[in-house]
């Protein structure tokens, strides 16, 4: 018998891991799903669901790929471990005040015989920098301590959302607010560690929610939402559009389970969900950053939100947002 090849699992075979597996199939059973040995599911799922100080254990599958891209990181030794010379070349010129890209660029056209990108030395410091405790990153240019991953259009931007969908391919029905149950949410944060507010807003009424968010975790999030959800009619929550933000990240979680589609804005582009962006400024009348939130009671929330509902928007005609969410669900009943 010939030795069986090896394929690294991907993003997309970890989401259908994480669904079968939630919906109690064997391993033989997703192995077969997945064209895979049942050896393979089995040691992917022990590896990368074990507890941690900061995890408390089970399978994800945006986690497992994270963890897996960070033992192929420590597996491989970075160029400039390898080439102690071409280190010694590179920091010198970083005590200089030279930036990677000059490095990288002097070399290339110098021709030396050992070469190396600026991103390759942006990756080294960082590694350094967070892995060592070192403080490499103080010879940059800037002196960041982090810094974004490059994507591919030459922006930096943060880690990649799994099952990410642009919000250019949100239907025109949906931007044109023409059609009731489209949503946007964001999180309100307050100066306060650890206090932060979800805001979320249905897009053509402009009715908005407010809850409490105790914690600003993908997986925390993905529940309030969740709950938001099921307190409504099907036909009241059909999409929802958030920013780039990673709290947002477990997002397929709420189209599995309720077959909702959701939209991502374009980095830095907060402008493309005004309508969230709005509400938050008007509750920041009266629930300004410096609010102590844990001292505001529940009906001082719920005051807060019944007052926004309930007053009256040019856009909609001079209707309350409450007004124009109950006749879209009497709309949708009949």
């Amino acid at each position: 018998m010939g030795k069986r090849s090896y394929e690294q699992l991907d993003q997309a075979a970890r989401i259908e891991i994480y669904r079968l597996h939630a919906d109690g199939k064997s391993l033989r059973f997703i192995a077969g799903t997945l064209g895979r040995s049942a050896s393979t599911i089995s040691r992917e799922l022990k590896r990368n669901s074990k507890a941690s100080k900061k995890w408390a254990g089970g399978y994800d599958p945006q986690r497992a790929q994270e963890l897996t891209a960070r033992r192929h990181a420590r597996g491989r030794a970075h160029k400039l471990e390898r080439l102690p010379d071409l280190r010694k070349r590179v920091l010198q010129h970083l005590a200089e005040g030279w930036s990677p890209e000059q490095i990288a660029g002097r070399m290339s056209q110098e021709q030396a015989s050992e070469c190396i990108s600026h991103e390759s030395i942006y990756r080294y410091i960082y590694w350094r920098s967070w892995s060592f405790k070192e403080t490499l990153h103080r010879l940059l240019p800037r002196k960041k301590h982090r810094r974004g991953r490059f994507s591919k259009n030459g922006r930096w931007s943060k880690m990649a959302i799994l099952e990410r969908v642009s919000i250019h391919d949100r239907p025109a029905a949906v931007s044109a607010r023409t059609r009731a149950g489209d949503w946007e949410a964001d999180l309100m944060s307050f100066a306060k560690p650890g206090q932060f507010l979800l805001v979320a807003q249905e897009r053509r009424s402009r009715r908005a929610v407010l809850v409490r968010q105790p914690v600003k975790t993908a997986q925390a999030v993905a529940d309030q939402l969740s709950t938001l959800v099921g307190q409504m009619p099907a036909q009241a929550f059909r999409s929802i559009t958030f920013d780039n933000g990673q709290e947002f990240s477990k997002h397929y979680l709420l189209s599995r389970r309720f077959g909702i589609e959701t939209w991502f804005c374009d980095t830095h582009s907060p402008w493309q969900k005004g309508g969230i962006e709005n509400a938050i400024g008007r509750l920041r009348r009266r629930l300004p950053r410096k609010t102590d939130l844990a001292a505001v009671p529940e009906t001082d929330l719920a005051n807060v939100v019944d007052r926004y509902n309930d007053t009256p928007r040019k856009c909609l005609g001079f209707k309350t947002p409450l007004e124009v969410f109950l006749e879209q669900g009497v709309a949708l009943q009949t």
